[in-house]
């Protein structure tokens, strides 16, 4: 079997209870595992999973169970305080998804800002700037500045340029909670045409029609912990027996 996409191993990250906790140079590399201290808590611990090219995998769990903040790990937003991630192959954040446009630029200016900061060439821009504007839906505010935009609209812009990147790794973390039902359907359908394409997905969502539809395995998260990787069916079954109505 080819190596994995992305290896998570034994992983735990700890926040202080009203901000981050900071990792010293001496904890990275001494390998120790330490204690939280009171103001602290694990929001992850030992947590380990592999995840193959083309995989589609639905992280489940209640609010505060580590879900989110295990996406950012993997995006490598945020680094370990115990265990490794590693992650081989571009990732395309939808998570926080209106995070890094830049409310005094146009939506233009933030188009060619965002996919650039990605990797994207300012000739492939161009070549896929109207495919961009045209998904969003956005023409008639394409030089209004993004903070004039409503919230609906800037993730039709946030969306449309980050599922444009060529990355084979997609994160995707509640981002299209905002915005029109029938928007929401033509962002899952363009989900659904980059599954087919190959790429892997790594979807956060409270919503189980959601999750059936685009996952095949599941992780279910409880208080900072793995608790079960299997089939996305038998992880839901799992999470509803004990939290379901």
């Amino acid at each position: 079997m080819a190596d994995p996409v992305i290896r998570v191993r034994e992983a735990g990250i700890r926040f202080k209870r009203n901000k981050r906790s900071r990792r010293s140079f001496k904890d990275l590399f001494s390998g120790r595992r330490r204690r939280a201290r009171a103001d602290e808590f694990w929001a992850l611990r030992d947590v380990s999973f592999d995840v193959h090219a083309g995989e589609a995998i639905g992280v489940v769990g209640r609010n505060g169970q580590g879900k989110s903040t295990l996406l950012k790990l993997v995006a490598e937003v945020i680094l370990p305080d115990e265990g490794t991630v590693s992650v081989h192959g571009g990732v395309a954040p939808l998570i926080e998804i209106t995070g890094g446009f830049v409310d005094d630029l146009t939506v233009r200016e933030n188009v060619f800002l965002t996919a650039g900061l990605h990797g994207m060439s300012k000739a492939e821009i161009t070549a896929r700037f109207d495919e961009i504007i045209d998904f969003a839906e956005i023409g008639d505010f394409l030089d209004t500045p993004y903070k004039h935009l409503s919230s609906g609209m800037r993730v039709r812009v946030a969306f449309a340029v980050i599922s444009r990147l060529e990355e084979p790794i997609m994160l995707v973390d509640e981002v299209l909670a905002v915005g029109d039902r029938a928007f929401r359907e033509k962002c899952y359908r363009r989900i659904e045409e980059l599954l087919a394409g190959g790429r892997t997905l790594f979807f956060v969502s409270h919503s189980e029609k959601d999750l059936r539809r685009f996952c095949t395995r599941g992780l279910y998260l409880d208080k900072g912990a793995l608790v079960l990787d299997s089939s996305i069916d038998e992880v839901l079954d799992r999470y509803n027996a004990e939290y379901g109505a």
